[in-house]
């Protein structure tokens, strides 16, 4: 590998939310955190170079996507997604859930419904009632460690609730599904036939696990593509949360000019200056990175489940097809979410995201951040193991 992901980077003093925001959010400041959707990786040397030569330059003024990033973003999705979106749908934003909560307040009036599966990323459903709407859940079911689709119960939920608007979440977080490109279109067809604008969250859509495809949803058809918005970012691909640039694709003129009047109102204008610079060299140049990146993950996934299967068999991993999130099932030790929180955190001296976060269909179930240097990841595995070590299960 030309990249060190095993390098130890230390990030405390840093002001980063994963390691020094423990105590304020009522967590021990000696808890080692695999919580939050960032990594402990350096990101690509050319992002790093380009930043410097920024930097360097010594102005940081307002800027705009010019031609050469809109070059680059389209290779990209062509490239890597098979999607290659009309030269003006571009809309950048500092954030995905930013583009989430634009589009809650472009597209639904308040008390209108928003359909969701959970157990979803929990920005979706708190998005929704912050913006006053009505939450309308149609859960992914769990068969033999494998979340399925439920098209009935989806359909039904929205003629039932006279549903606006569906957040879709693809891969899926924290479940794990790469959904196939038959799913999405039945998904899409339903939609379409009651009238259902769709906001298709794709962050993760660069974290695809061997044997699976991610298709972009916008990528099906013409007409499905004129009733989604695509929410894209380079910053889970290249670590890059914190610069705050984010790609939305909007095929709609209409909806277009909709979701920018809102973000107006909102009074948001130019993106990150550095942002923008980072995203164009890592589209540009970031690849290599990205595919021996994408191959440490494969190898600490492997390790985990490993380790997972010889310590701690009672704790069932869900298989995941993309992202760099495992979603932990800790059922059969029959503990309330509560108990469960409380030996993860006190005991275990880890901070993970609690299942309960992600809807009550996440109870009982736990995401672990894996985008770190083993090292790190088999040291809160051990702790992990040892805290449950001599606990039953609910069956004893």
């Amino acid at each position: 590998m030309s990249y060190n992901f095993d390098e130890i980077i230390d990030r405390r003093g840093t002001s980063c939310l994963k390691y020094d925001f423990a105590a304020e959010r009522g967590y021990p400041e000696d808890v080692l955190p695999f919580w939050v959707a960032d990594m402990d990786f350096r990101t690509a040397q050319p992002v790093l170079d380009e930043l410097a030569r920024r930097v360097q330059h010594g102005i940081f003024g307002y800027t705009d996507p010019g031609p050469a990033y809109r070059e680059v973003l389209t290779r990209w999705m062509r490239e890597q997604h098979g999607y290659t979106p009309a030269a003006d749908s571009l809309v950048m934003t500092p954030g995905v859930v930013f583009a989430l909560a634009m589009a809650v307040q472009s597209f639904t009036a308040p008390g209108d419904a928003i359909l969701i599966q959970q157990p979803v990323y929990y920005p979706f459903s708190a998005i929704i009632r912050d913006n006053d709407r009505q939450f309308v859940n149609s859960p992914l079911l769990l068969k033999d460690g494998h979340y399925e689709i439920d098209f009935a119960q989806f359909e039904q939920a929205i003629v039932q609730n006279n549903v606006k608007l569906f957040l879709l979440c693809n891969p899926h977080n924290p479940a794990g599904r790469v959904f196939t490109r038959e799913e999405l279109s039945t998904l899409a067809a339903i939609c379409l036939q009651h009238h259902v604008l769709i906001v298709a969250d794709e962050i993760h859509h660069d974290f695809v696990r061997p044997g699976f495809q991610h298709t972009t949803l916008a990528s099906l058809s013409s007409d499905i593509a004129q009733h989604t918005i695509t929410c894209t970012a380079p910053s889970k691909t290249f670590n890059l949360a914190g610069l705050q640039c984010s790609n939305i694709f909007i095929e709609n003129p209409v909806l277009r000019q909709k979701f920018r009047r809102t973000i107006d109102r909102a009074g948001y204008s130019q993106p990150n200056a550095l942002g923008l610079f980072a995203a164009q060299a890592a589209y540009e140049n970031g690849l290599p990175w990205l595919n021996e990146l994408r191959a440490y993950l494969e190898q600490n996934y492997a390790r985990t489940k490993a380790f997972l299967a010889r310590e701690m068999p009672r704790v069932r991993l869900i298989e995941p097809e993309g992202t760099y999130l495992l979603w932990l099932d800790f059922r059969a030790y029959g503990l309330s979410a509560h108990e469960l929180d409380d030996i993860i955190v006190h005991q275990a001296k880890l901070w993970l995201d609690s299942g309960h976060i992600f809807g009550a269909d996440g109870e009982g179930f736990e995401r672990l951040n894996i985008a770190c240097p083993w090292q790190t990841l088999a040291r809160g595995l051990t702790q992990l193991a040892a805290a449950f070590r001599d606990l039953p299960t609910a069956e004893q």
